[in-house]
């Protein structure tokens, strides 16, 4: 698969089916990939088939995203599939058997994997790696392990790990950390003013696990919409410039594929309309943008804003992605 005429933008669907407009518009734009909701699963053969759909549109085998992490945030729901405990609980068994809770942890990623697999999902949003603070925003709550980043990063590498040992690519979130977040980013625009020692000790150090280690190269990772006062004040971090490349990049060394936190949360909502953030989060130094909400008319617009996937982009996807018949 040639990628370089693939757009830097992963998109979104309203139903349990395409509509011929929605068929027409993904083989028309290209995109990287898609991303499944709750809206979009009713059951295994009808998601595998709607993943086979979209994948034909675009005409290889494409990377389908979901956000499936257990707890309160999994699109595929029970009664159809299992409920899965939130990341917390594996977090707090921790505190007394960290060898207990990492292999209550790997049997239940491996359940979960197996369902995805099962309904052709090859990227999971998941684990979150943001550590936990007394102001930790509800909206990270119990979907973080723990406020202890040593523990976060141990048990963030065991998913990672089973994850990818059935195919399927992690998205670490939400890069370089959201813990310190006292807001929902989206309803509004997190700042964190902590200096950036404080952060080097403590939220980037999950992060700096599981990027360090034997997996590393091959997760992917979100960067979070939330300003982080001391490094760029201007800016939310995935229109940073700084951020991504100073602090992502650089400091905490993540060289893989990255991605947008989705562009329709209002922490973006000062960038300006929808297209002018993808566009923003690609020029800052995101591989590639993340629209979720499956608006036809937005989606035009987003893909005459946003460029195609740039040589750097293309390596690192090559990189981390399970498919021999893809080439840069």
């Amino acid at each position: 698969m040639d990628l370089a005429n693939t757009k830097a933008v992963i998109l979104s669907c309203v139903g349990t089916a395409l509509s011929e407009d929605e068929r027409r518009f993904f083989e028309r734009a290209n995109p990287l990939g898609f991303i499944l909701f709750a809206r979009n699963c009713e059951n295994p053969a009808q998601v595998k088939a709607l993943c086979d759909d979209l994948r034909a549109c675009v005409g290889w085998y494409c990377p389908i995203l979901i956000d499936q992490e257990g707890g309160r945030v999994q699109r595929l729901k029970p009664p159809v599939w299992r409920q899965y405990p939130p990341m917390r609980q594996f977090g707090d068994k921790a505190r007394e058997n960290i060898e207990g809770a990492l292999e209550d942890l790997r049997y239940s990623i491996l359940q979960l994997g197996e369902e995805l697999t099962e309904c052709g999902v090859n990227v999971n949003c998941a684990p979150v790696l943001d550590v936990l603070t007394d102001e930790t925003h509800e909206a990270i709550g119990d979907r973080a392990f723990s406020n202890e980043p040593q523990v976060v990063g141990r048990l963030g590498l065991c998913v990672c790990r089973h994850l990818l040992s059935l195919g399927i690519i992690p998205v670490i979130k939400h890069i370089p950390g959201h813990g310190r977040g006292k807001v929902d980013s989206h309803k509004d625009l997190p700042h964190v003013f902590e200096s950036l020692e404080t952060l080097q000790k403590n939220d980037f150090d999950p992060f700096r696990i599981v990027i360090e280690s034997d997996v590393g190269s091959r997760v992917w990772a979100m960067v979070a919409h939330i300003v982080y006062d001391q490094i760029d004040g201007e800016h939310p971090a995935s229109v940073s410039p700084v951020v991504i490349d100073k602090i992502i990049r650089q400091h905490i060394g993540f060289n893989g594929f990255l991605v947008s936190d989705d562009l329709d949360m209002e922490a973006l909502g000062a960038c300006g309309p929808i297209e002018v953030r993808a566009a923003l989060t690609i020029g800052a130094g995101c591989d590639a943008a993340l629209y979720c909400a499956g608006d036809m008319q937005v989606m035009e617009r987003i893909v005459k804003t946003v460029p195609n996937l740039s040589l750097k982009a293309r390596k690192r996807l090559q990189n981390s992605y399970i498919d021999a018949n893809m080439a840069a």
